[in-house]
């Protein structure tokens, strides 16, 4: 078995060793900007991880991890083109270092790249995963839309918000674990556990990204905290302060939210709405909430048939991924 540490600088290597080549270069720089800004690697990790479960190497499975890299930047390149975000992994977003009509050139250049590599994966598996990518990349946008949906909506439930980060976020690393396991050979009843998995790691990942946005170290969290707040996205924290809130206390969310530039300073807006969510308990209940998922995650680990040692290293970084501060 491999470590995590062995895995990342395979991964790391194989980046490194990536061409782009064109005449056309500066569409390309953007995409070399975006992967050598690092990240957590964590989703071609889990391909490599899974894939390490079952077959005795993981290089056969590496083109569809870089591509399954290449495709989850290329949706951050494009969500913070969307939610005109200046800061990504403590840099300036594509769009800020270069422009608007850059970043949704070479984001669309990314996207093809990713398709290019998972159609490198082995014959035998390549139908599969074609499909799986396929269908996780349009549940995706279907999550995106979602997400901007419930900006123009007063109410939005508990249960739809999951839902979006179902699809939003929790399908690709669904996708990564069930891919790796594929082209490890996995039989599909555990192929499909994993899946699962990823889909309650998933939402608990997100959940604690909602989390930091607005109780994160600004200096370790990658980008500006409070994001979130100032987009009046409706995270969870919202939504149960929404729930949670005195007709008082709600008032003053509604102001804040319907402020226009101006009203406020973003400092301003940020401050109160952390207090309120401060005085709800807004934040032990999402700590709560990202501790089910976490447990439901864990349990459809132990369910493999696989031994416990075996497993290790996947336990280890999902408890690292519980522990971030970026």
């Amino acid at each position: 078995m491999l470590s995590f540490e062995q895995i990342l600088q395979v991964i790391d290597g194989a980046i490194g060793q990536l061409v782009f080549a064109s005449r056309a270069q500066r569409l390309f720089d953007p995409i070399k900007y975006t992967l050598a800004n690092g990240g957590k690697r964590i989703r071609p990790a889990f391909v490599l991880m899974t894939c390490d479960l079952y077959g005795e190497s993981v290089d056969k499975v590496l083109p569809t991890a870089l591509g399954l890299e290449i495709f989850h930047n290329f949706t951050l390149l494009h969500d913070d083109l969307m939610d005109e975000a200046d800061i990504r992994r403590n840099r300036p977003t594509v769009h800020k270092k270069w422009n608007r009509n850059t970043a949704i050139l070479s984001g669309d250049a990314m996207l093809i790249s990713a398709y290019r590599l998972i159609g490198e994966t082995p014959q035998p598996y390549l139908r599969e995963i074609l499909s799986l990518f396929t269908q996780t990349a349009i549940e995706i946008c279907e999550g995106q839309q979602f997400d901007m949906e419930f900006e123009a909506r007063e109410a939005v439930t508990e249960a739809e918000y999951i839902e979006m980060i179902r699809l939003k976020t929790a399908v690709l690393l669904a996708c990564c674990l069930k891919s790796g396991a594929i082209v490890g050979g996995a039989p599909n009843v555990e192929a499909e556990k994993l899946y699962r998995f990823g889909l309650h790691l998933g939402l608990a990942f997100q959940l604690q990204d909602d989390l930091l946005d607005v109780y994160g170290n600004p200096q370790t969290f990658g980008k500006n905290i409070g994001g979130d707040i100032l987009c009046n996205k409706k995270t969870f924290l919202l939504i149960h302060a929404l729930k949670q809130a005195s007709a008082e206390q709600k008032d003053v969310i509604n102001r804040y939210c319907r402020s226009v530039s101006g009203d406020f300073t973003p400092a301003e807006k940020i401050a109160a709405i952390t207090s309120l969510y401060d005085r709800l308990q807004i934040k032990e209940l999402t700590e709560n909430r990202i501790a089910y998922y976490y447990d439901k995650a864990m349990t459809d680990l132990d369910s493999l048939g696989v031994p416990a040692e075996r497993l290790t290293v996947i336990r280890d970084v999902s408890r690292r991924l519980m522990k971030r501060e970026s």
